[in-house]
């Protein structure tokens, strides 16, 4: 590595390390500077509750991983990434006992859905075919629209609420509380228009590629991400904070897979003041309250084909859904929150003792919350989980507060890069030059509060690092023009 690199990417996240991979495949040597002593940003592993128990404190479950368009290039296994695929991708537990469940079939998904059966295997199957098209365009910045039909078939459901869509489309209980759970992961009320885009979207994988987990936990992406990265000749260096501009290695370009206001603060003067405003009100969303438990025992689900699933969905009917996300959305903490929860070790030995278990549960809570919700928490659990209590050994509890400590880009405990909703699609949108870029044409951005926003598919760090690429042979064409005219 020369002592002045081509480029520094300011965060080691799937993002940092997929700009970084992509400009060192260009031939351009690249420094990763990560402030924590571990790579990886959200897609990190820790023994968080007792020795033995490998949990992962942020990110967990991988859909969108798994259909990037960047990453199944990589070949990932290659550099050692095993991907586990559950039985089922997802169980959404009813007061009844039973449990709706999304299988990699439609079929078999829609013979649980009663009388909305045909329905959903006629509305999902089109789009399952055209799930490749979709995962590059949705993944896409919002002018590279390659699949125009496919999209638009898309979009014309996915513009509207989740609420709407599903009341409009299913009858029964089942089908709306699958569409309703998925859709809550837009962290907007289910009113909110896009929202059932986010649903329809995680259903689709859910059918197409399943919701895998690392084997080993999900630091060990991040590794497999570091291993293609080494091997092209970049370097990553940890303990390495950056809160000032002299802090930066010497380079020609800075990639920043950091949030909005932590750029504005380095940069300083190298940004316009009305720039650096525009990233100090970035709309950062609610945040999560997270606990990771060490059991001694299975969950014990009341239906037992919770089992079968990577990752379970707590929180009854769609209407209830609603109400507690709507009521995040209004800053007050939901009685019954939406929680959303997962047993990896099930699926996956290397994370527990022989016999033992992992699990994580988390729910939505306004921004900077500082309410303990671990009883909400487990209220809901034991809900559809009679004795859940009686199997704890040990929790790690993690506020909103704690998320930020951990990692700062969680700003307020937001682990979506933002607020993804209309408003900040339109702003994409008309982002000029490139939402990547920033008035001084040797800082980018490239986190998660870029297109197309939160979750782990390393795809903002690629687009970021791909726009710079062009604008560099841009200008070097622009040059050779010029003097081949003098």
């Amino acid at each position: 590595m020369p002592e002045t690199p081509d480029a520094v990417v300011v965060g080691s996240g799937p993002n940092g390390l997929s700009a970084a991979i992509r400009l060192a495949q260009a031939g351009r040597s690249v420094t990763v500077c990560e402030a924590a002593a571990t790579p990886g940003g959200g897609a990190r592993s820790a023994e968080l509750t007792l020795p033995g128990f490998v949990h992962d404190p942020f990110a967990a479950v991988f859909p969108i991983a798994a259909a990037s368009p960047f990453f199944r290039g990589l070949d990932l296994k290659h550099h050692g990434l095993t991907m586990i695929e559950p039985p089922a991708a997802l169980a959404h537990p009813l007061d009844d006992g039973r449990a709706v469940m999304l299988y990699r079939s439609v079929n078999r998904t829609a013979g649980g859905l009663g009388a909305d059966r045909d329905v959903y295997a006629r509305l999902i199957e089109s789009l399952v075919n055209d799930a490749e098209l979709l995962a590059h365009d949705l993944l896409a910045p919002p002018r590279d629209v390659r699949h125009p039909l496919a999209s638009a078939r898309f979009g014309l459901q996915g513009i509207r609420s989740a609420a709407g869509f599903a009341c409009s489309h299913f009858h029964g209980d089942e089908a709306r509380a699958l569409l309703a759970g998925n859709a809550a992961h837009a962290f907007l009320p289910l009113e909110a228009p896009l929202t059932a885009g986010f649903g329809l979207l995680l259903t689709i994988l859910g059918h197409a590629v399943g919701w895998p987990l690392p084997r080993g936990g999900a630091g060990q992406l991040s590794i497999a991400l570091l291993s293609v990265l080494e091997g092209l000749g970049g370097e990553v260096r940890v303990n390495h904070p950056v809160h000032r501009w002299g802090e930066l290695p010497p380079a020609p370009t800075v990639f920043f897979d950091t949030d909005p206001r932590q750029i504005a603060a380095i940069a300083g003067r190298r940004l316009p003041w009305w720039f650096r405003a525009r990233l100090r009100r970035h709309r950062y969303g609610p945040g999560v309250f997270k606990i990771d438990y060490a059991l001694d025992g299975p969950v014990p689900w009341t239906a037992p084909e919770c089992l079968e699933a990577g990752t379970v969905h707590i929180g009854g009917s769609l209407e209830e859904i609603a109400e507690a996300e709507a009521a995040v959305a209004r800053n007050r903490i939901p009685e019954r929150p939406f929680v959303l929860a997962s047993q990896p070790s099930l699926f996956d030995a290397t994370r527990a003792p022989e016999g033992r278990h992992t699990f994580w549960a988390y729910c939505h809570v306004p921004a900077g919350c500082d309410v303990d919700m671990t009883d909400h928490i487990e209220r809901q659990i034991e809900r559809f989980a009679p004795g859940f209590r009686d199997r704890v050994l040990a929790r790690h509890v993690m506020s909103p507060r704690d998320l930020e400590a951990a990692n700062a880009n969680l700003v307020g405990g937001a682990i979506n890069g933002g607020v993804q909703d209309l408003k900040t699609f339109i702003a994409w949108a008309g982002s000029w030059p490139s939402p990547y870029a920033t008035p001084n044409p040797s800082i980018y951005r490239c986190s998660a509060a870029t297109p197309p926003g939160g979750g782990v598919h390393g795809m903002c760090g690629y687009h970021a690092a791909e726009f710079a690429l062009r604008r560099g042979r841009s200008r070097k064409t622009s040059e050779r023009l010029r003097g081949a005219s003098v």
